[in-house]
Formats: C-alpha cells, structure tokens, sequence
C-alpha cells in the first residue's frame, strides 16, 4: 500500500474487517474508542519526552525509534478510522470543513511565521 494511491474508504474497510473478525464492535463506542486515541497519542509522545527538539528530529533517523513512532502513529489512524466507521463521519468532508474554519481562524497575513 502507498499514499499516493490508497483511499480512505480502504483503510476504512480495512479497519472495519479487521473489527469485525473479532466481534469487537461491541466495545467501539466514541468514549472508548476516543480514550483509545488519546491512549495512543501519548505513547507517541512518550517515546519524544524529555529530549530537545533536535535529539527528536536525530530519532527519527534512527531505525528503532523511527519504527515505534511509525507504529504509534499507525494505532492512532486506525483508532480514528475505527471513530469514523462507528461514527458515519465522511472523514474527507470533516477535513475539508475543518480546514476552512482553520483558514478563517489564523489567516494567512496574520500567522504566517508565528505561533
């Protein structure tokens, strides 16, 4: 699979199957599946604590660390497909309306360069 060339309702479907297969959609309600998330987060950002900003960007080049955050971030996408999948939220949809108040909320001119 590639970026480039894999869409939404793929990844969704494959999370669904793989919920499915296991009966665990009994336990996907948006409380348990969005502390999952935040669950995953935090371990995401467990493997960056305590180092500065450059001791995290030196991590990323090194194989293992690379991995457990590319695993993180995997548990993290998938828990928020599985939120969409019992949710019936169009992810793209959620995105491009979310974008839009973002544009509005820190125009251009006035964020660009600052935090």
């Amino acid at each position: 699979m590639n970026d480039s060339n894999t869409t939404i309702i793929e990844l969704k479907k494959i999370v669904e199957d793989f919920v499915n297969e296991r009966d665990w959609s009994q336990f996907h309600n948006p409380k348990n599946l969005s502390m999952a998330l935040a669950i995953e987060a935090g371990e995401l950002m467990d493997i960056f604590k305590w180092n500065s900003t450059q001791e995290c960007d030196d991590m990323m080049s090194e194989k293992n660390t690379r991995q457990d955050a590319t695993d993180e971030l995997a548990d993290i996408m998938i828990y928020a497909l599985a939120f969409s999948n019992r949710n019936n939220i169009n992810i793209s949809s959620a995105i491009e309306e979310k974008m839009i108040k973002n544009r509005k909320k820190y125009p251009t001119e006035k964020f660009k360069g600052h935090f």
